[in-house]
């Protein structure tokens, strides 16, 4: 067996059903904030592209996938993020991927070099993705815990030169999981600069930038920022998008990597091997999905309306504020996460995931704890008797 295996800890959400193993729920339908799943529905015509594209899986699919495909997500990348079209080069910059969580893992796989003591650095709390990548990549975590005095971004000016000279590979979430924090244009900058001085790789995680509140302010991304620095060749600098939340699509599972041609052609090389191809179908709606802006604007407006109505029941009784973007909240407990958690199970049938589990404890402590993380991915109505039910555990305690 792979050594490194004996170094993963469960996922959170096994930990979840651990730790409420012995209670019983209250008697009142269940409503779920743990797991970001979006349950708006999907674009009807995406699953009528991929229906009417069903004939298609009779074919191999390229794990280059095919140019339509390549072009409409340059075109969006382009449109997106204010990058000149003819700098994007949907041959080189571009490659579609199984969505964000395979890619996320795979790219450690691919450009981490075990024979020294590398080091992947990524914030605290996160993305779990990232440190299975990490210890099965043969890597060492370096945790850069995001705290409320620095609007919950990693302080990346306080890490000593010495482990920026050892980092291979840096994970950024902006916006955040779970915190919801974005990264100005300014800092990605700052990030790529580091980068140069450094020689890692900035692995960008922006599956949420296209859920946030002013249709007028977008988050910016790392591309964006190279772009505006003037960089065109986009070096040591990957961004990873999906579908799954823009599109409300997760169990299509499609996404894509841009950025740095260099180290995209030898992770198509990986990824030619290691098997992994979009099918052909799943390819038809992707282009459909990507080409399309209506539905998402319809969607941001639907996560306005529970993000507004979730905070204004919330914000009385718990210390909560709006996300920069992305569909979390993550409030502060009244008492201990864990003991918080079980409370919102017996006493309201509230599932959510403590903010201890999705960070590890530091010498300066765990930055999750004495938090939650609530997924307003369900219905207006369902997210609304959510925040009552949780109101009412608070109110008692």
């Amino acid at each position: 067996m792979n050594r490194h295996l004996d170094k993963l800890q469960p996922y959170p959400f096994s930990r979840i059903r651990s730790l409420l193993s012995d209670l019983n729920p209250a008697d009142l339908p269940p409503i779920s904030f743990a797991m970001g799943e979006p349950r708006h529905p999907a674009p009807a015509f995406v699953l009528d592209t991929l229906a009417n594209s069903l004939s298609s899986i009779a074919r191999y699919p390229a794990t280059l996938g095919t140019d339509a495909l390549r072009n409409t997500l340059c075109d969006w990348l382009s449109r997106r993020f204010g990058i000149s079209r003819s700098a994007l080069d949907a041959n080189s910059n571009v490659l579609p991927v199984n969505g964000t969580r395979e890619a996320l893992f795979a790219i450690a796989q691919a450009v981490i070099d075990d024979s020294c003591d590398a080091l992947v650095a990524y914030p605290n709390p996160f993305y779990q993705i990232y440190e299975g990548a990490t210890l099965l990549a043969g890597g060492r975590p370096e945790l850069l815990n995001c705290l409320e005095d620095n609007q919950y971004l990693p302080d990346f000016a306080s890490v000593p030169a010495d482990v920026w000279q050892r980092c291979q590979l840096l994970y950024i979430c902006t916006p955040g999981n779970p915190t919801g924090s974005v990264m100005g244009l300014q800092s990605l900058m700052d990030l790529i600069r580091l980068a140069d001085e450094h020689d890692f790789i900035i692995a960008s995680d922006e599956c949420y930038s296209e859920i946030y509140p002013d249709e007028s302010n977008p988050p910016p991304g790392l591309l964006q920022a190279c772009w505006q620095m003037g960089r065109t060749d986009f070096r040591r600098c990957l961004v990873f998008h999906s579908l799954s939340k823009r599109s409300n699509l997760p169990g299509l599972r499609s996404g894509f990597v841009a950025g740095d041609a260099r180290v995209l052609s030898d992770f198509l090389l990986y990824r030619t091997y290691h098997g992994c191809a979009m099918p052909l179908p799943v390819q038809q709606a992707s282009i459909a999905a990507w080409s399309d802006e209506t539905h998402v604007r319809e969607n941001r407006q639907l996560y306005r309306r529970k993000f507004a109505a979730v905070h204004d029941i919330l914000a009385p009784v718990m210390d909560v504020k709006q996300p920069d973007a992305s569909f979390y909240l993550w409030p502060k407990t009244p008492i201990d996460d864990l003991t918080f958690t079980r409370a919102l199970f017996s006493d309201a049938n509230i599932h959510v995931v403590p903010g201890s589990f999705l960070a590890r404890d530091t010498p300066a402590g765990n930055p999750g704890q004495n938090r939650v993380r609530l997924a307003l991915v369900a219905e207006v109505d369902e997210c609304i008797e959510g925040a009552r039910r949780i109101r009412r555990v608070v109110e008692s305690l």
